[in-house]
């Protein structure tokens, strides 16, 4: 990686930036700083409430989104997936085997692997061919099985596991296609959020999104090509597999 520069001078100006899960706390974080930083022709936010709406486990709603930025007429340079599960719809992370169930998994891998896999097959292949482009996703640290030591968590741990295998086969496809693209899987640490807000413990260090989204743009911002396939945290250290 490139030491610290200021945000977005590694990016040819002339490329749309896009945000997937652009109305949660990081994304919507981060789409603000993008569009402060007027590093791009445009700033696209991608979600839900977004015309057109973009649902993850709707491959023909990702594919629309994907249709839409193509149709732009400007080189895509970024791409930043800041969507995620770990609790909800009555599901809590597991603590113990007894916890499993299989919905619960389902739901994490639909959400933290298949959906960002499809985001990756449609969006990846409109990366720019020349000059920097990249595509990172969210994962989580508690993804790495050589970083795991307190076990539990069964279903997110897993699905980040995937999201960070499907990262690095995906790199290895589109260094040949596209052999100017970085595809990248970062850890943005524990942020203020209502995905982390029930397990912010003590002592545990929680910035606000806004803090989380400009150490990630700093991170993105000093990637090389070398970096793709990698699994990155916040501070532009890599993470054990």
């Amino acid at each position: 990686m490139h030491p610290d520069t200021p945000n977005s001078t590694s990016f040819p100006p002339d490329g749309i930036a896009a945000v997937v899960g652009a109305s949660g706390g990081i994304g919507a974080a981060l789409l603000a700083r993008l569009r402060a930083s007027k590093g791009f022709c445009a700033v696209v936010p991608l979600g839900r409430n977004t015309d057109p709406a973009l649902e993850l486990c709707n491959e023909d709603s990702i594919a629309a989104s994907a249709a839409r930025i193509a149709a732009a007429g400007a080189p895509l340079r970024l791409v930043i997936d800041a969507t995620g599960f770990l609790h909800g719809g009555g599901f809590e992370p597991e603590k113990s085997l007894s916890q499993l169930d299989p919905a619960h998994m389902a739901h994490a891998f639909a959400i933290n692997a298949i959906g960002p896999a499809m985001l990756i097959k449609h969006l990846a292949p409109l990366l720019a061919s020349d000059g920097k482009a990249v595509f990172a996703t969210l994962s989580a640290r508690v993804g790495s099985i050589g970083d795991n030591r307190l076990g539990g968590w069964y279903s997110y741990r897993a699905s980040k596991a995937a999201l960070n295998q499907l990262v690095h086969t995906s790199a290895i496809e589109l260094g040949r296609r596209k052999p100017q693209a970085i595809i990248v899987a970062l850890h943005p640490g524990t942020v203020a959020s209502p995905l982390s807000a029930p397990f912010a413990k003590t002592g545990l260090e929680v910035r606000s999104p806004q803090i989380a989204a400009d150490e990630l743009l700093a991170v993105i911002e000093r990637l090389e090509l070398t970096d793709s396939g990698g699994f990155f945290d916040h501070k532009g250290m890599a993470i054990p597999w």
